[in-house]
This record gives structure tokens, C-alpha cells and sequence, in this order.
């Protein structure tokens, strides 16, 4: 039952947290906007001065977000482990001259500062991806992303069906957790026991569930289908908005400071440590 209960409660990628915060009321564009320069600034950091300001920022923009830091634990906790995992395979591999040796293996002064710059990008990038799932919902995600991206769309490129098709995908997330959950429990009922045996024998145990979950998957998938096109939905660039997105005074100063946090680490990167 410790899987159904991680499934059920730890998984919160694609999910809005609703709160009061400051950064709930920004313009969906802003928040896009943002993560993708901060995504920019977190490589051009470089030594200790580089990743505090990159910190400091992120740490700004948690405390702005009025999401409890657990809530963002648990959107992280799923991918720790693949950090760890490319941590020490990156720290023992990479070459230079030794500091510590175990055995046939040994850390380099240049493994451990490229391993701590790559789990500390890893961390931002989670971190400041989350900011912007969790503050802004799927709706208004999606309407973001098909106004910025507009432009493509005098190419041809199907812009409001490729945003559409990320809206249902980030929506279909908690479902299938939730319907994962459900499978489980009727699994173990049954009598199953997922944590028997060893970390193998645990994934073949995972098995029985993949194809109840793909039915599952396809009948949702189906229904929806169905309920688009019983409400006559026609995807096309032609479509109105209920509520459609206008800066305020408020992102104009929210893109301001996202530009003046860009190049203080361009000022950072270029000029501190152009030698």
C-alpha cells in the first residue's frame, strides 16, 4: 500500500496549487516568459557568485509564489533519485587530478565542480518549472503558450492544436494517477503485493498493472474525444476566448525585473569571470 499511497499523494507535476500569491496574477505569457530566461541564465552561472544569485532569485520567487515548500518537495522527490543517479556516475567518471581515491575509483577537483553545477541546474530547473505549473492552471497555460507561439502559426504550424494536445496531456496526469491508485487497490485486494522481493522483482510486479492502465488510458482518451466533438469543437486559429489575456500594469514591471535579472547574469558571467 506505500505505492498507492506515494502514487496518490506525491505526484503533483501538471497540477495548480490555488493560492494568493503574487505570481497567480501574472499574465500566463509573464510566467513563460520567465522560466524560459531564467532556464537561459541558469548557464551562463559560473562559480559561487553565479549560483548564489541564481539562488537568491528562485529563492525570491518560491516565497512570491505562496506555495508551501512541501508541496514543492513532492513535485521533486520522483526525480531525486535520477539526480543522485547521474551525480555519482558524473563524479567518478569525469577526468583530473585526484583528491580522494576509493579503490579504482576517485573524485576530481573538476568531477566535483561539474557535478555540483549540474545537480544545482537540475534543482533551479525543476524548481522554477514547478513555480509555473503550480501557479498558473492548465487553461491559462495553454493560452499562454498558443498567444506567444502565434506567430508560428502564419508558417502553417498548427499552433492551437500542439497547445491543446499539452493542455489534455497535463490534465490526463492526476487522472491516470488517480486511476493508477484505483488499480492498485483492487490489485492488492486480490492479493498482490508490489514490494515483494527485490528492486527487479518489484518492476515485474508493476507489469499486471500497465494493462489495465492502458485501457483505462484509451477509454478516457475515447470518452473526451467523444464529449469534443459532441460539443461541435473545431480546432483553428479562428477561435475566441471567454477570457482573453491583456497585460496589466503589474507584468509590465514583472517583465522589467525578469530582464534586469538577466543581465545581472550576463554582468555576473562576462565580466567577473571573463579571465
Amino acid at each position: 500500500m506505500q505505492l498507492n499511497s506515494y502514487i496518490a499523494n506525491d505526484i503533483t507535476l501538471g497540477q495548480y496549487y490555488p493560492a494568493e500569491g503574487p505570481l497567480h496574477k501574472l499574465d500566463p505569457r509573464v510566467k513563460l516568459f520567465g522560466t524560459f530566461v531564467f532556464v537561459i541564465a541558469l548557464f551562463f552561472a559560473r562559480g559561487s557568485a553565479g549560483y548564489c544569485y541564481g539562488a537568491l532569485f528562485l529563492l525570491a520567487i518560491l516565497i512570491l509564489s505562496g506555495i508551501p515548500p512541501l508541496h514543492f518537495f513532492k513535485g521533486i522527490s520522483s526525480a531525486l533519485g535520477f539526480i543522485v543517479f547521474l551525480a555519482v556516475f558524473q563524479i567518478f567518471t569525469l577526468r583530473g587530478e585526484p583528491l580522494v581515491r576509493i579503490g579504482f575509483l576517485r573524485i576530481t577537483e573538476y568531477s566535483l565542480r561539474a557535478t555540483l553545477g549540474m545537480v544545482y541546474r537540475l534543482l533551479a530547473i525543476l524548481l522554477g518549472t514547478s513555480v509555473m505549473t503550480f501557479t498558473t492552471t492548465p487553461r491559462d497555460l495553454t493560452d499562454g503558450l498558443e498567444k506567444a507561439l502565434g506567430f508560428l502559426g502564419r508558417t502553417g504550424a498548427p499552433v492551437h492544436e500542439l497547445t491543446m494536445a499539452m493542455a489534455i496531456a497535463l490534465r490526463f496526469i492526476p487522472i491516470l494517477s488517480e486511476e493508477t491508485g484505483k488499480i492498485i487497490k483492487a490489485q492488492v485486494s486480490r492479493g498482490a503485493d508490489f514490494e515483494e522481493g527485490n528492486f527487479f522483482r518489484r518492476i515485474l510486479n508493476m507489469v499486471p498493472l500497465l494493462i489495465p492502465l492502458l485501457v483505462s488510458a484509451f477509454r478516457i482518451a475515447f470518452d473526451l474525444s467523444v464529449a469534443m466533438e459532441a460539443r461541435c469543437y473545431n480546432g483553428g486559429g479562428r477561435r475566441t476566448k471567454m477570457y482573453p489575456l491583456k497585460y496589466s500594469r503589474k507584468d509590465r514591471i514583472a517583465y522589467g525585473l525578469i530582464l534586469v535579472f538577466f543581465a545581472g547574469a550576463v554582468i555576473i558571467r562576462w565580466v567577473l569571470f571573463r579571465n
